[in-house]
């Protein structure tokens, strides 16, 4: 028998129609009129119009404004980042080192040498040669820096080992138990950009005190995700982010270095991806937890609709004329109505349209 021209696409076809068009883009849009259809007596699926007699009232979900945001999420990691390695030139025998997982700051001892500390300062240079009375060099302002920032005044923090500096030098290594020179010897303290956590110990005691000690991080936790350079274009440094956390927790923080290296990832196909490392630092540690290692996610926001009418996708019908409608229920029937859609995200899509408004009911077929 040929088919009837004036018949409408069933329920389940008309559904799928839909289905494939959103499975093609995110956001779509599109403008419809019902007039044609409530002329035959039809509401667009195939079913009777509105105030058909019916087996059961149909399902119905509210029409609620809400903002809708569609995101980006990579799996990463949270730790304390890549381990570097500590070397001491400093004479004498390893006495004693700091555990893994402990931290040193500023003015503390970082292993002592017969039994004597060699102390953590903060800055770019290494302690290349002693310091005494009369020496010039940005190495003295930097040390000059240090001593101020523990407490010693009474000198000027410039380029110059000055005989104030020499005198506040007696008093900090009186306090260390060093002996009172008023010299700064090369084995005598340690250079790093900040404080440090140890992540492992190398030498063992009773070693000589000169070589790789220890390895170290920084204190604070920060989050790698190795992201496909394909996928990659929302990070960007500054990008705010949210960290998912093994127990559910979620903590924010921002994008801050994307890794110019390019390495090859496996995909879930199975073949071979270029991917860059992208970092993220979380300035609430606390909101971290207590997790020091853990498998995380990034999520990013990418696209957000503020205060929108929003509907489920599932209620969403493809007009036989073209378009999109909703089917409303008043009293005791339906009726159809066409939207314009806008994202989708989440199994909700944001609709336009006039009439439309919080809490109308729409169909939404199970």
């Amino acid at each position: 028998m040929p088919a009837d021209p004036g018949r409408r696409p069933g329920r389940a076809r008309q559904r799928m129609r839909f289905l494939r068009a959103v499975g093609i883009g995110v956001v779509l849009a599109g403008t419809a009129g019902a007039a044609a259809l409530a002329a035959i007596g039809f509401d667009g699926r195939g079913q009777p119009s509105a105030g058909a007699s019916t087996t059961a009232p149909p399902v119905t979900s509210p029409i609620t404004r809400t903002t809708l945001a569609r995101s980006v999420t990579v799996e990463a990691t949270l730790d304390y980042g890549a381990p570097l390695t500590l070397a001491a030139t400093t004479p004498g025998t390893l006495t004693w080192l700091p555990p893994a997982g402990s931290t040193v700051t500023r003015g503390e001892a970082v292993l002592r040498a017969d039994d004597l500390p060699v102390v953590l300062l903060h800055g770019p240079l290494p302690m290349y040669r002693q310091l005494s009375k009369d020496l010039k060099g940005a190495d003295v302002r930097q040390f000059e820096r240090n001593l101020r920032a523990l407490g010693y005044l009474g000198f000027t923090v410039d380029d110059e080992y000055s005989v104030h500096t020499e005198a506040a030098v007696k008093r900090w290594q009186k306090d260390l138990g060093r002996p009172e020179s008023g010299k700064v010897d090369v084995g005598a303290v340690l250079y790093t950009p900040g404080p440090v956590r140890v992540a492992k110990p190398l030498a063992r005691l009773g070693a000589p005190a000169a070589g790789d000690v220890l390895t170290y991080t920084g204190t604070d936790r920060t989050v790698t995700a190795q992201v496909q350079l394909t996928e990659q274009s929302w990070a960007k440094p500054g990008a705010p982010v949210t960290v998912l956390l093994p127990d559910g927790r979620k903590a924010g923080g921002k994008v801050s270095a994307v890794g110019a290296e390019v390495s090859e990832s496996e995909s879930a196909e199975g073949a071979a991806t270029p991917t860059a490392a992208v970092t993220v630092v979380v300035s609430d540690q606390a909101a971290l937890r207590a997790f020091d290692r853990a498998p995380v996610q990034v999520s990013h926001v990418v696209e957000q609709r503020r205060n929108v009418l929003t509907v489920p996708v599932a209620a969403l019908l493809a007009l036989a004329e073209g378009g999109y409608g909703l089917e409303i229920r008043e009293g005791g029937g339906t009726r159809i109505t066409a939207v314009q859609v806008g994202m989708i995200a989440d199994g909700r899509a944001e609709v336009r349209g006039p009439g439309l408004a919080e809490e109308m009911p729409v169909v939404v077929p199970q």
